[in-house]
């Protein structure tokens, strides 16, 4: 017989890279090293009688809709990487966002959220939620008596993207949560951006997060997934039952796959950062460049919010060129080394145009409001050698000139 895993209380003590290895991790009698994959739609039960009660307490895995072991694992160890009371895991991350919101908010109820937010989050609140009587108010995250003035006797939510997408417009996240508590709303803080290896929005006061585990976490390109997560009253009294009934559940082979990519998460984040930041730089000694946007640079109109708020830059950099859309497509078309994805948090470099791809559904006067030119490029960091990406972007600004 296997060793069991450690006591849950011992790996909150582990180290960060230890808890992404070792954490949540459940063995069969078999005693496998590597997680097991549990391919399952439904559990069988010894007697009618075991069968009731499971059905009674939830006290174990009942239906895949509901719970997996694989799916399970994922979520201990997302857990204890954020350093929260529970998590569980979505099919994607706006399966994420969306059941964040809507688990626990009715109608009448009133969101705040910032502007500056990704596409379809900005679906949700403006046109989503509003269908179900859940009215919602769009200000200036980075303007903090924005917040204040937006607050009504029924808003229940405040939502946030930070560093948002693609300009890294940023939200302070311990301001707004003060803010937010006073009022009696819950704070959702999306944090995909970021990781939860460099902000910890929990620690600076937020109530929830949620992320796209199909970007960093995953890092590779192959599944799609997303997690949200918060106290244990949060996700017991209304994430559990609306995941539950609502059936936005991650696949098990989703799941394992995101396990194996938080074994290296720190490693690849970390290479990433760097990179990017050479990048960024080699970017802002450019004349043909007219704006470059990095959470590690003292440029950034919040650089000291970031400084601030998160241990690292992160891998996105965000620039614009001269001479609009044209350009901007001459420039992408000239790329041999960057690929063209609306995907970020990869292994491979990934470049978007966001007027015409994450941002095109905005009108063209709420892209202006959000600072999302028509020759802004939104550039994810991979793992290549820096020195070949500065020759592709090189070779691509050349082109976009002609």
């Amino acid at each position: 017989m296997s060793k069991q895993p450690a006591d849950p209380r011992e790996q909150e003590e582990w180290g960060l890279e230890t808890r992404l290895v070792h954490g949540g991790g459940l063995r069969s009698a078999f005693g496998e090293t590597s997680e097991a994959l549990f391919l399952t739609q439904s559990y069988i039960y010894a007697s009618a009688e075991e069968a009731e009660e499971r059905f009674k307490s939830e006290g174990g895995f009942i239906y895949s809709r509901y719970a997996n072991p694989t799916v399970a694992m994922f979520e201990e160890r997302m857990r204890l990487l954020e350093g929260a009371g529970a998590a569980r895991a979505t099919a994607t991350g706006m399966a994420a966002v969306s059941a964040s919101l809507l688990c626990f908010l009715k109608a009448g109820d009133h969101i705040v959220a910032a502007r500056a937010l990704f596409g379809s989050c900005r679906y949700v609140v403006e046109d989503l939620c509003p269908r179900f009587g859940i009215t919602s108010t769009l200000i200036d995250g980075g303007d903090l008596s924005a917040w204040e003035r937006a607050v009504r006797p029924n808003t229940r939510a405040f939502f946030c993207e930070t560093p948002a997408n693609p300009t890294l417009y940023r939200v302070d996240i311990r301001a707004v949560s003060e803010i937010a508590h006073g009022a009696g709303a819950v704070v959702v803080v999306d944090n995909v951006f970021a990781t939860p290896l460099l902000q910890k929005p929990l620690e600076l006061g937020a109530d929830v997060v949620v992320y796209s585990t199909t970007k960093h976490v995953d890092g590779q390109g192959r599944c799609l997934g997303g997690v949200v997560l918060g106290s244990q009253a949060y996700v017991k009294d209304h994430l559990h039952n609306f995941l539950k009934h609502t059936g936005p559940s991650l696949s098990p082979f989703n799941a394992w796959v995101m396990l194996k990519g938080l074994e290296t998460l720190p490693l690849r984040v970390r290479g990433q950062c760097e990179t990017a930041a050479i990048v960024a730089d080699h970017l802002a000694g450019r004349t043909d460049v007219t704006r470059v946007l990095f959470c590690g640079r003292s440029d950034h109109p919040q650089a000291a919010l970031a400084k601030r708020q998160m241990s690292g830059p992160g891998q996105v950099v965000t620039f614009e060129i001269a001479g609009g859309k044209p350009a901007a497509f001459r420039f992408l078309n000239a790329l041999r080394l960057i690929r063209l994805s609306n995907n970020l948090g990869d292994a491979k470099s990934l470049i978007t145009h966001p007027a015409t791809t994450t941002h095109q559904r905005l009108k063209p006067e709420a892209r202006a409001e959000l600072g999302i030119s028509e020759g802004m490029l939104r550039l994810s960091v991979g793992l290549e050698t820096p020195g070949d990406l500065i020759a592709d972007i090189d070779r691509a600004l050349a082109a976009s000139r002609i």
